[in-house]
């Protein structure tokens, strides 16, 4: 004689199944922001490695089309990070002796959900900033 399921057993294994879903998909969503924040973060520290490379043979910054002009190939072409997800802009004072190099997230299915780092820039000292959709700062939690 087979043995089949009672209904409060389906309905019990029913809802451990809804719990693990209801705990699991916000975690991943978390964890693919973060993987999603690494692609602006490798973008800028390649500008910053970019900048000191072309202040070392210039004896000042680059602008964004001068930097794309003599960079690698991860700066050039368009002014998107690698993966597409963040608009990088690069920007230097009049001197041209300091400079600010931004990744702005682009509003993509599941980058819209990131609010808590849309915006993300480093200057020529490797200081790190970053704001939320509100304009907060969240450079600690951004930023590792």
């Amino acid at each position: 004689m087979k043995k089949r399921f009672t209904p409060s057993e389906l309905l019990t294994a029913l809802v451990v199944l809804v719990v693990i879903a209801a705990v699991a998909v916000p975690m991943w969503r978390t964890h693919q922001q973060r993987v999603h924040r690494h692609d602006a973060i490798d973008a800028l520290r390649a500008v910053q490695a970019a900048q000191d490379e072309y202040f070392g043979r210039h004896a000042r910054y680059a602008d964004e089309a001068q930097l794309r002009a003599a960079a690698p190939k991860a700066l050039s072409g368009e002014a998107l990070t690698a993966g597409g997800r963040y608009q990088l802009t690069v920007r230097k004072s009049a001197d041209d002796l300091t400079y600010s190099a931004t990744a702005r997230v682009i509003p993509l299915e599941g980058q819209v959900a990131d609010t808590r780092c849309v915006e993300l820039r480093i200057d020529q000292n490797g200081r790190r900033y970053a704001v939320d959709a509100d304009g907060a700062d969240r450079s600690a939690d951004c930023w590792r």
